[in-house]
């Protein structure tokens, strides 16, 4: 794909996130109170979202997704947080329509098809 300017380049339609805040400086280790600050700003995104026990996972279009990320850090910083670090992996693909549940459950029934292996018939 060739482009004169960069505005013709589009974001991708859809992606799936995995990212991880790190507030640093917090009074204490725990960040149980940041990472649920994050999931009600989540959930009033209305996108789909899955907290897991070393971050969240998030689904939609490039730009809603990559905004929602930004809108946790400013959240945290109006909230107090100084300094925050995000780790963040992104998938896009555009040969088929694929949610983080369908990934999951794609690699579940393989493992359901090994124990049936192993118990036989």
């Amino acid at each position: 794909m060739s482009s004169n300017s960069l505005s013709d380049i589009k974001t991708p339609p859809a992606c799936t996130a995995d990212f991880c805040l790190i507030p640093l400086g917090t009074p204490t280790a725990s960040v149980s109170k940041e990472v649920a600050e994050v999931q009600r700003l989540l959930k009033r995104s209305g996108l789909n979202y899955s907290m897991h026990s070393a971050g969240t996972t998030v689904e939609g279009s490039w730009d809603e997704v990559m905004k929602v990320i930004g809108q946790c850090h400013a959240m945290l910083h109006a909230n107090g947080v100084v300094r925050i670090q995000s780790d963040i992996r992104v998938g896009t693909r555009t040969d088929k329509k694929q949610s983080f549940d369908d990934k999951v459950a794609a690699v579940r029934k393989i493992l359901d098809a090994d124990e049936k292996a192993v118990e036989g018939p």
